[in-house]
């Protein structure tokens, strides 16, 4: 029996050694965990049950027979992240660069088969070099497995992926296709081709941090959520995002108990919007005054800045925030916003998650560039995703809605359940003074007759009141109440049932 502990402890201590000491020195010499550090970060203390500890690659080519190391290159296992279960792996860059063998991907599979079973997160740590060359196509068919699970997980857990060191080829497409990417600000990189295969085919010279790194996929592709400066703050706030989302598609999201009152006025907003209607405002002023304790988790807050999506909490209960940011290209919908909003939307919907959406959007952006990339299609995934999301949905218009623009933000035609209106909205087809030019064209070359006219239209439909004759506001709101009439509309709403039609799934304009 001594034998068999003594050959366990070292079995052990060798797993958790991963690559040997010299390997583990360099990694904290570049500024990163190891993986076991990350976990230890990321779950609460003492939680964590660690799963295949033991496992070795099978391969046998290229002298890997004599070089095996226990765990091959990953951590898995489950845990709690204040008290809720989640799952986890950790690729340990330590061994084998993180490489994915056959072994190590099957080790990522049982976890996510597991999570599937029991109904819980999984949460990636992804450091690795790629898929283990030496395992050839036996490595690419468990990059295949951990895909398919990957989408069979979609909108049934949530799907969390933390990029903390290299993430190249095909391992960037597990990643891509879960529901959040952080990355780690000059440690991580994701791209398909390398700057060596990129020099090579298009003779274009490019640093791996300009092709993938954080700050490029958190501001040019919007291919990550957030960038975070070192692995400490990256984990940190998982665990903060955590808290906002349930543990699947079969529970309700959780509530935390909140001393801020459901009817708190805040009079400071009945002058947010400026009497010029060509005045920006911030629009984030707006969410933090109304949210529980000012407690806004912004995503994607540096790609496409027209559009600001993020979880709060009203009266204790996760919702999704979706608004339109004065501030940015005058709050226009355009590609990149429709998509960044279109997959909050529908991450929303699959987990139950309420939708709050405030309005200030004078319409899509015009000009080639956009009608060229396809504003049609993608100003459609945003529609396809309000029109077809069932949770309850509550809509205030600030200011600004107009033409298709007012009907894609969540109107009371894409079954908006409670839809108001501050005093200062403008619901029309179009802004007075261009509907003016149309309407009375022969009399453009007026100045005094256009400015009248244009006056006239403001008057007569630049409010919300037509829109509440026909139904389409349910009530016109002082600013300053916002908050009381959103909780009281939620509350309203928390029994809500709705249900699409059965079908196998929609064809989203993709």
């Amino acid at each position: 029996m001594q034998e068999i502990i003594r050959q366990l402890d070292e079995k052990r201590a060798a797993a958790r050694l991963g690559g040997g000491q010299k390997r583990i020195d360099s990694q904290h010499a570049k500024g990163k965990l190891t993986a076991r550090e990350r976990i230890e970060l990321l779950l609460d203390a003492g939680s964590f049950e660690e799963w295949d500890m033991f496992k070795e690659h099978r391969c046998t080519d290229f002298g890997m027979d004599k070089d095996s190391v226990p765990g091959d290159g990953v951590v898995t296992g489950y845990g709690t992240i204040n008290g809720r279960l989640a799952f986890v792996f950790s690729q340990d860059f330590t061994v084998f660069g993180g490489s994915l063998s056959e072994a190590h991907a099957e080790k990522i599979c049982k976890i996510m088969d597991h999570a599937m079973k029991v109904g819980a997160p999984v949460i990636g740590l992804n450091d690795s070099g790629g898929a283990r060359i030496q395992e050839g196509v036996a490595s690419l068919g468990g990059y295949a497995e951990v895909f398919q699970r990957n989408v069979m997980a979609s909108g049934v857990i949530p799907q969390i992926s933390l990029i903390m060191g290299p993430c190249a080829g095909g391992a960037v497409y597990s990643p891509a296709m879960t529901d959040f990417i952080f990355m780690v600000k000059d440690s991580s990189y994701m791209f398909v081709t390398g700057p060596e295969v990129v020099k090579t085919v298009t003779h274009e010279e490019v640093t791996a941090e300009e092709l993938g790194g954080a700050v490029t996929h958190n501001t040019k592709s919007g291919v990550a959520d957030l960038g975070f400066e070192n692995d400490v703050e990256a984990l940190m706030l998982t665990r903060r995002l955590f808290n906002y989302l349930p543990l699947s598609n079969r529970e309700k999201p959780p509530v935390r108990p909140t001393p801020d009152p459901a009817d708190r006025i805040e009079m400071s907003l009945d002058t947010l919007v400026p009497d010029n209607p060509n005045k920006p405002y911030d629009m984030k002023e707006l969410i933090v005054k109304t949210v529980d304790d000012g407690d806004f988790f912004e995503l994607q807050p540096d790609h496409a800045k027209n559009i600001i999506i993020g979880f709060a909490r009203m009266e204790g209960s996760t919702v999704g925030i979706v608004a339109n940011q004065p501030l940015v290209l005058a709050g226009c919908l355009d590609i990149k916003s429709s998509i960044k909003a279109g997959r909050f939307v529908r991450f929303c919907d699959a987990f139950n998650i309420p939708v709050v959406t405030f309005v200030d959007v004078p319409g899509f952006m015009p000009g080639t560039a956009q009608e060229y990339g396809g504003i049609i299609k993608h100003g459609a995934k945003l529609l396809y995703a309000y029109a077809e999301c069932t949770v309850p949905k509550v809509t205030v218009i600030t200011r600004k809605a107009y033409g298709g623009a007012y009907d894609v933000m969540s109107s009371k035609h894409l079954r908006g359940d409670v839809n108001f209106a501050w005093p200062t909205a403008e619901i029309a087809v179009m802004g007075p003074k261009g509907a003016v030019e149309i309407i009375f064209r022969e009399e453009k070359n007026d100045p005094e007759k256009i400015a009248a006219r244009t006056e006239e239209y403001r008057q007569k439909f630049a409010n919300p009141f037509i829109a509440g004759h026909r139904g389409y506001i349910d009530d016109v709101i002082m600013p300053h109440e916002t908050r009381k009439r959103i909780c009281r509309s939620l509350a309203m709403l928390k029994d809500k049932q709705l249900e699409n039609p059965w079908r196998k799934h929609g064809n989203i304009p993709l």
